[in-house]
């Protein structure tokens, strides 16, 4: 799913996201509620109409600005209150706040409020976030009303197996329609991101979804699919775009590099995308004039690879070849391509 924190994707229209192959966006909770706040977005139609957006919408419950915005939060058992980052009000945010936001800005599938802490983080503190996680999961169920909105619950639990596999068994006992995996990629290793969804994975339903939150690079993208994970979302697409970085098959490209400067080849050839249409040589002057259009055709191409990637993985599932499609990507990868 391309972020689209404040109701926009940065710099591409929702036209665009739509031609990448994007079949869902991610929206955020907290942030839209600041501003322009739920009821005023309500009040224009809800997501949908606000955004001119007609594919399906999730919207992040806000426990993800509990880590991110930590030193802007205190958090109790009953809710999280943040100093807004935008003008210090204050915001308090429960697990029922949060579900009758995510109620009135009308997204498809709404995630219960949990609780992300730093990863590596002391054993109590991770018990302590597993438990109020669990605790507000369940309010966030009771809280729900709309018929029309689907609730995700989300496991956390560090990198503790004991504590992860309890916490998601905990969650399916509730009985949400899917499940997500967060508290991922806030400080850990890939490995050790690997090692756990190996053991979170398989305690959640496999005839639900699974959305693994926050991630990530390609090769996280493929050994994700591979331990059983179904849905992504991940600013690094479109931030890397607009830092002048394009994913491509055959690995990155910086294209303020020098080298690129008279390269009058596409970023690859076989690319319906926009930024395709024209050199890297071209591509690269954008940036180097500081051209707004550079951000914007590199984002749009970074989406499209990573669609183009997804829709090559879900052929290569169906055709039972997903372990040589994924060996072979990481293979034409290998080195210092996709490191960072």
């Amino acid at each position: 799913m391309p972020v689209g924190t404040q109701g926009a994707v940065k710099g591409v229209t929702f036209d665009q996201i739509r031609a990448t192959g994007a079949a869902m966006v991610l929206a955020n909770t907290y942030h839209l509620t600041l501003r322009p706040g739920e009821k005023i977005v309500e009040a224009l139609g809800g997501l949908h109409a606000f955004m001119h957006w007609d594919g399906p919408i999730l919207t992040d419950s806000g426990g993800f600005q509990l880590y991110s915005l930590a030193q802007l939060t205190q958090i109790g058992d009953d809710a999280a209150v943040f100093c807004s980052h935008i003008d210090g009000r204050a915001l308090s945010l429960s697990p029922e706040r949060a579900i009758a936001i995510q109620e009135s800005l009308g997204s498809d599938v709404a995630m219960v409020l949990d609780h992300v802490v730093p990863l590596p983080s002391p054993a109590d503190v991770v018990r302590d976030a597993v438990e109020r996680t669990v605790r507000w999961a369940e309010r966030s169920k009771n809280a729900a009303r709309r018929s029309d909105q689907t609730l995700f619950g989300i496991v956390q639990g560090g990198l503790d197996e004991a504590l992860r596999v309890s916490c998601g068994r905990r969650l399916v006992a509730l009985d949400f329609a899917g499940y997500a995996v967060g508290g991922l990629s806030v400080g850990e290793t890939p490995e050790q991101m690997y090692r756990a969804l190996e053991f979170t994975v398989p305690v959640l339903p496999a005839d639900k979804p699974r959305y693994l939150m926050g991630v990530g690079r390609p090769q996280d993208l493929l050994e994700a699919v591979h331990r059983g994970i179904d849905l992504f979302d991940c600013v690094m697409p479109t931030r890397n775009g607009r830092n002048a970085l394009a994913f491509t098959d055959h690995g990155r490209l910086r294209l303020r590099n020098q080298q690129f400067e008279r390269d009058e080849r596409p970023l690859e050839a076989d690319c319906p995308c926009l930024a395709c249409r024209h050199s890297r040589g071209y591509l690269r002057h954008l940036f180097m004039a500081r051209e707004m259009l550079g951000p914007i055709l590199l984002s749009i191409h970074n989406l499209t690879f990573y669609q183009r990637l997804l829709a090559a993985t879900r052929q290569a599932i169906a055709a039972g070849r997903f372990g040589e499609f994924k060996m072979g990507k990481l293979a034409a990868w290998e080195g210092e391509m996709y490191n960072g």
